[in-house]
């Protein structure tokens, strides 16, 4: 995949797409029924939300909004298309490149029905590619990295998600770290998720 620099104006999703591409090019067939830390996601599940939300926040992000930014991403288990390996990846540049021009970031957008400003939109994005770019690496037995920025923002973004009870709930209650944990053990965990799973349990 293409390196994306920063740019002033902009938002710079290159190093959270690409960490994406690089995960589900290592995907193995034989693991696509296996869990994931998403309860109610298998693997393939898991991959069709991927590209399901790709398409989204890269329409979200032109301001092309119609059935692909209407539709919540619950309404119904995501389907993963048999091109998936191929279509993810031009999908996932087209994701970055709609996101680093100025005018992603301005005015209003709206992706998985709700109404929101670009800039939050934009945060919304790069931490759904990292968080479930995480549960894609840990439920594949493979390993994750992440930019320090991208975690920077996802632990701003969680920390001010205060609604974690009702329907609309994005994520779960936040899972509590040992003091002095990574970063990245801190993001997932306010990711309602618990750092160590594993699909063994």
């Amino acid at each position: 995949m293409e390196t994306h620099k920063a740019t002033a104006t902009g938002l710079d999703l290159g190093p959270a797409a690409r960490q994406v591409h690089e995960l589900v090019g290592r995907v193995e067939d034989r693991q696509l029924s296996g869990p994931t830390p998403c309860p109610d996601y298998s693997v393939r599940e898991l991959l069709g939300h991927l590209l399901g939300l790709t398409i989204a926040f890269r329409d979200a992000g032109l301001k092309d909004l119609g059935p692909t930014t209407d539709t919540s991403p619950d309404s119904a288990l995501p389907v993963l298309p048999d091109d998936w390996r191929t279509s993810l990846p031009p999908l996932l540049e087209e994701l970055v490149a709609a996101w680093r021009a100025p005018s992603a970031l301005e005015g209003m957008t709206r992706a998985g029905g709700v109404d929101l400003p670009g800039q939050i939109a934009g945060m919304v994005a790069r931490n759904e590619l990292l968080v479930h770019g995480w549960d894609l690496a840990r439920s594949t037995g493979q390993d994750f990295r992440a930019e320090e920025e991208d975690l920077r923002s996802s632990e701003a973004m969680l920390s001010g998600d205060d609604d974690r009870t009702g329907a609309d709930a994005i994520f779960g209650p936040p899972v509590t770290v040992p003091a002095g944990a990574p970063l990245l053990d801190r993001v997932i965990g306010l990711s309602g998720r618990r750092p160590d799973w594993r699909p063994e349990g």
